[in-house]
């Protein structure tokens, strides 16, 4: 059975904006990870924290020659894991690395990554998807605006906002190939949307999504209030985000690819339920409910 849903979406006729009033988006305290109180009160209002320079030059490498081996993987040739662009039919991502791969496994382990989500999310997490968007060149598809969590929270039963994501930079993002865009401080504010959620209806939203995003109304609402911010920076570079920052990016023309490993971190605490609009819960890959404390 569900919790009581504070975040009602794809129920009514019109889209509503509701106030984010009882989940923060930081639950630790300065001394509880890496990250310190400036950065801590920075991300509670703005959603988000930019990091010039996450990984090691060595473990950059290893990193990146992983991408490349997973992208010429035979045996994941036909495995739903893998998403492929809807024309090119190039692929667009890959879900679960952390369970296709033990370097990113091991990755996700580091102190300055999973110490980060404890300290934000303040109680021992567990990750709920991880993927590695691709982005081609010549050819990568734009990811419209969207919160993450409506669809947490719609398909997956996901109850409360205590859910955050790091967007690690395995390529140089460019303001050209497609980096990801957010609106500091929309995090506080919740689109709830129109449209009942077909059957099996991540098999198209993986490639495009139609239900489930913003109203264009809402979307230059919290563009009117927020403004928009553009993240770029080296390979190596990263950006945690809360799961409600409203963001989305551009499509890839350049002839520069643009790959990120994107994992999202939930708390122990925030397991979760029922689909709050949908029959099914969606599969393993998209929202686990594998509560394994990651150690």
């Amino acid at each position: 059975m569900n919790t009581r849903d504070n975040y009602p979406t794809r129920v009514a006729k019109e889209p509503r904006l509701i106030y984010r009033n009882e989940d923060p988006a930081v639950w630790g305290r300065p001394g509880d990870g890496p990250l310190d109180a400036g950065q801590l009160d920075a991300h509670e209002a703005n959603g988000f924290t930019a990091i010039d320079q996450l990984l090691e030059p060595d473990q950059l490498q290893a990193a990146q020659d992983e991408l490349q081996r997973m992208l010429h993987d035979s045996s994941l040739d036909g495995d739903e894991r893998v998403i492929r662009e809807k024309d090119s039919k190039e692929v667009r991502s890959v879900f679960d690395v952390h369970k296709i791969s033990e370097l990113f496994a091991d990755l996700l382990r580091d102190e300055r990554i999973a110490g980060t989500a404890r300290q934000i999310l303040g109680s021992d997490v567990y990750v709920h998807q991880s993927r590695v968007n691709y982005k081609p060149g010549f050819g990568g598809n734009p990811f419209y605006w969207h919160s993450d969590f409506e669809t947490w929270h719609a398909e997956d039963g996901m109850p409360r906002m205590r859910a955050v994501s790091l967007s690690l930079a395995l390529t140089a993002n460019y303001h050209f190939n497609g980096s990801l865009m957010i609106m500091p401080g929309s995090h506080k504010t919740f689109v709830s949307c129109v449209g009942e959620t077909p059957d099996d209806y991540y098999k198209a939203s993986l490639t495009e999504q139609e239900i489930g995003t913003p109203d264009q109304t809402s979307l230059r609402l919290l563009a009117d209030k927020h403004g928009i911010e553009q993240f770029t920076g080296d390979a190596g570079s990263a950006i945690w985000f809360d799961c409600n920052c409203m963001h989305g990016s551009n499509g890839n023309i350049t002839p520069f690819p643009r790959s990120n490993l994107f994992i999202v971190f939930n708390s122990v605490d925030n397991a979760l339920t029922d689909p709050f609009a949908a029959k099914e819960p969606r599969p393993e890959f998209l929202g686990s409910r594998d509560w394994q404390v990651l150690r």
